[in-house]
């Protein structure tokens, strides 16, 4: 087990894209920064809040995984919400084409993550 949170690959990334859905968020209409821009805000920071909050229960493994599973389901409410964003603006198809592709590899690696953390599980 990595010493902090900080360590994890997947709290990196999901940092990192939390970063830049934030940014990409300001760029939708006003009439949608408090929508769908609120909705991406919130999933991209509940992906990375979970990691850092599962990581602070990690000597209790249940519900360490329990966390990791919030922030994956949170990684699919995100790229649900991106779909979304690109049917109806068009105009930010390749950002938000680039931001689905790097949550679905942030999803896979939290899936991998939760898996390890089950089967090798040693606090």
């Amino acid at each position: 087990m990595s010493k902090s949170y900080k360590d994890l690959d997947i709290y990196k990334i999901s940092f990192d894209l939390f970063i830049s859905t934030h940014k990409f968020s300001l760029q939708l209409p006003k009439y949608e920064l408090f929508e769908l821009g609120s909705q991406i805000r919130r999933s991209a920071d509940s992906i990375n809040s979970n990691i850092v909050e599962g990581y602070g229960r990690n000597r209790y493994q249940k519900d360490f995984i329990k966390f990791l599973t919030y922030s994956h389901s949170s990684n699919d409410e995100i790229i649900n919400h991106l779909k979304k964003i690109k049917i109806l603006y068009p105009q930010f198809d390749e950002d938000v084409t680039i931001l689905i592709n790097k949550y679905d590899l942030l999803g896979g690696k939290i899936y991998n993550f939760i898996d390890y953390a089950i089967n090798n599980w040693k606090y």
